[in-house]
């Protein structure tokens, strides 16, 4: 959740900043929203409830960073996320997923993301009734002294092995050598002497999967909660699988440390985060905006019931989950669309009206094109780097080689079908693939690999020069 000395608006944009090249106004609403939710949180506990968020709407070109904007923003904000998609909706009545499922979406995140911050925090605890377990599984402890000492001080450990021999003093009982032997064996399994000895564990196995025919009305939550429920009510199944102790390890962590949470504890703050600091971004809205009112019938009938299906979600509804209600209210809603074809004013008034923050995201320059490759921590020449580096080979970029690869992803752009930055990907592959497929059968280990404008121009002369680019088009 929101952290209690949480990033200034200047902070989020310099973070930003580190990935996305451009776009500083779209940068700037968002790093104020993103701040306000903080805000309100440690506003007087009467105002809380009277402020709601200032909705997005972004307006751009593909490829130009909504998208990225938004899950970057949810990153640092470590606040439960879902992207959506406008055009995958249907009104209700129809087949199809409805609007309420974002929402559900939301929850089960934020569940997920509550319940892996629990159970690193048990992390300790639950490697320590894992390795006990292990260890019962090697050295089963004594329940009883036996009657017959010898016969049983025969059968502890592993019979004939010099892993027998537990100090200098020797025992004096059956239970004070199966404890030696038990010692010595957790030290051998600390040391990890013992990753690779097969041992029988018990695992648990999933609940049964119960099919539910859901009666007419009935929702998807209530639908999905009715069959946990009566998974949860059939006896759970468990069984004996025949491991190393490595992978006993790994299967054993995690239902350890899902014994150690309390899931109803878990619910309850999901449904916190979700409902104060979640953000849901919905993409491809343009594609529900109607060009003629509706009027004509066809799909624009359906696209304008899945805005007025979208309405009571942004405006703040109560939505049922199986982890519960969730309140919309609180909710930030991040909307985004090209509108090539359709403007934001084809949108429902009263859909337009929930989103009063309008920016518009600029196409990107050639300049962009050329910083997009070299300044962010993820540049896809980075990225080309780091996958040679795994072969031992050294790859460099000249300046002026990527200010060539600017240029001609720009002119293809401009010339063919304006995609953005996604262009650079394509533009990146046709001059690597050769040198990637030539690693490391041609080009072996410790080779430097140098990208110069000649060779830009060689590999991607073709590019420019061929009017007809659909086989390169994303």
């Amino acid at each position: 959740m929101l952290q209690e000395h949480f990033l200034t608006p200047a902070q989020i944009v310099a973070e930003l900043d580190k990935y996305i090249i451009g776009q500083h106004e779209a940068k700037r609403h968002v790093a104020i929203a993103l701040r306000n939710r903080w805000r309100r949180l440690h506003a007087p506990a009467d105002m809380q409830a009277e402020i709601v968020p200032n909705n997005i709407l972004m307006i751009g070109a593909t490829g130009v960073g909504k998208t990225e904007i938004a899950r970057r923003l949810a990153h640092l904000a470590d606040a439960p996320f879902v992207k959506v998609e406008a055009s995958k909706f249907t009104e209700v009545g129809y087949v199809g997923r409805d609007v309420e499922s974002m929402v559900r979406d939301l929850a089960e995140q934020s569940v997920n993301r509550v319940r892996q911050r629990r159970q690193e925090a048990v992390k300790a605890q639950a490697a320590q009734a894992v390795e006990d377990a292990i260890l019962d599984a090697l050295i089963p402890p004594l329940k009883a002294p036996a009657k017959d000492g010898g016969a049983a001080r025969a059968n502890v450990g592993f019979s004939g092995s010099s892993e027998n021999i537990v100090g200098d003093a020797l025992p004096t009982s059956d239970q004070e050598l199966n404890e030696r032997t038990r010692e010595r064996f957790r030290q051998k399994i600390r040391n990890g002497e013992m990753e690779d000895r097969h041992i029988e564990i018990q695992v648990a196995q999933g609940g049964p999967n119960v099919g539910i025919m859901g009666a007419p009305g009935m929702d998807e939550a209530a639908l999905s909660g009715l069959q946990e429920m009566l998974g949860n009510m059939l006896p759970k199944k468990s069984r004996k699988r025949k491991v190393t102790v490595a992978e006993a390890r790994k299967v054993l962590l995690e239902e350890e440390a899902a014994k150690l949470i309390d899931m109803d504890e878990v619910k309850e703050e999901a449904i916190r985060q979700a409902e104060n600091a979640g953000i849901i971004f919905i993409d491809e809205i343009d594609k529900v905006a109607t060009s003629g009112g509706g009027k004509n019938g066809g799909p624009d009938v359906s696209r304008q019931g899945v805005q007025r299906d979208l309405l009571p979600i942004v405006e703040g509804s109560a939505v049922s989950t199986k982890y519960g209600i969730v309140n919309t209210d609180h909710i930030l809603f991040i909307a985004a669309g090209a509108f090539h074809v359709s403007k934001p004013s084809d949108l429902i008034p009263e859909l337009q009206g929930r989103f009063p923050i309008r920016v518009e995201l600029q196409s990107l320059t050639k300049d962009d094109f050329y910083r997009i490759l070299k300044d962010p921590k993820n540049a896809l020449t980075k990225q080309y780097e780091a996958l040679l580096k795994a072969e031992e080979v050294e790859l460099t970029f000249d300046d002026a080689a990527l200010e060539r690869v600017a240029q001609i992803a720009f002119e293809v752009n401009a010339e063919v079908e304006n995609i953005g930055a996604r262009r650079l990907h394509t533009v990146m592959s046709r001059l690597l693939n050769d040198l990637l497929f030539d690693v490391p059968d041609k080009i072996g280990p410790h080779a430097h690999i140098q990208i110069t404008a000649a060779l830009v121009e060689e590999r991607l002369a073709s590019m420019v020069k061929n009017r007809d680019l659909s086989q390169y088009i994303l």
